[in-house]
């Protein structure tokens, strides 16, 4: 079956986008999984599905590069918004995608009949721990002692849809996030795994980000994980609540403005190619 697909990526965090409103993808999982290899398949952190709704304008389904379904993804839900003005599902700028965390609204900026941005609104943070989850035995983990492969980081966790822990460090770029972030993915008081946010702190205005996602390793962005960076440095005093926050990824950066209403999210979505492959190709490699 020949399948035809868009890659995409927010600020480098790159997924294929499947039109499923007009073709039928079987074992996403698995094909996730073989497309997502950047060697043996196109590359990416994963795949996205988008599908009719019955509650929104469209619905988002998230495959990471393990095959694991995933909740929210930040990034992509703005290329979803951009798949679908771009391709004539829609004529409107401000559109809903349904998620396994909810439904999200975004506002996009159209320049020259293409999208090339959006606010998306997030949806309030989460900082209860059994919500999250994290099994915790307090009621909100801010800057709290955590043992990791035998070091102690001070983290601050939150759910943006999908469970984050953030340590802030005085320098990340020689981390070695190949060695430490299964580690923190598959800690015991992770029980649904987790996504780490290793920040930088510039200014009260700036961050520096690297991000351990589960499911795919380290990423060029992380558009929950920067929300998740945010609503942090808020609560451990370094950035003010209310006020626009810069988030600089490997990728690029992104606006991040935490209110006590809701997280918003500002950033680019754009095309990188677009293509067909061949499923049975894949199934036989799986």
């Amino acid at each position: 079956m020949m399948l035809s697909f868009v890659k995409m990526h927010g600020c480098g965090n790159d997924y294929l986008y499947f039109d499923c409103f007009h073709q039928t993808v079987e074992s996403p999982e698995t094909l996730s999984v073989a497309l997502s290899d950047r060697h043996f398949g196109v590359g990416g952190d994963g795949i996205i599905l988008v599908c009719p709704s019955e509650v929104a304008d469209a619905k988002m389904r998230i495959f990471n590069a393990d095959g694991s379904e995933g909740l929210m993804c930040g990034n992509g839900i703005r290329c979803v918004g951009k798949f679908l003005y771009d391709n004539h599902f829609t004529d409107k700028t401000t559109v809903t995608i349904e998620t396994l965390s909810g439904i999200k609204t975004l506002n996009m900026t159209v320049e020259n009949g293409k999208v090339t941005r959006a606010v998306v609104d997030m949806g309030k943070a989460i900082l209860n721990s059994e919500e999250i989850p994290v099994s915790f035995r307090i009621e909100k983990v801010v800057d709290v002692p955590l043992v990791v492969a035998g070091k102690t980081y001070r983290v601050t966790c939150v759910s943006m849809g999908n469970p984050h822990c953030v340590t802030f460090m005085d320098e990340i770029d020689s981390l070695n996030l190949e060695a430490i972030g299964p580690f923190f993915e598959h800690h015991l008081l992770f029980p649904q795994r987790i996504n780490t946010e290793f920040i930088r702190v510039m200014d009260d205005h700036t961050l520096q980000m690297r991000v351990w996602e589960r499911g795919s390793g380290e990423t060029f962005a992380c558009g929950t994980g920067a929300c998740a960076a945010v609503v942090a440095a808020v609560e451990n005093g370094y950035c003010k609540k209310g006020e626009a926050v810069t988030v600089q990824l490997k990728g690029g950066a992104l606006s991040i403005r935490y209110t006590d209403e809701a997280v918003y999210m500002e950033g680019p979505a754009a095309e990188a190619f677009r293509g067909t492959v061949d499923t049975d190709l894949y199934k036989e490699r799986a």
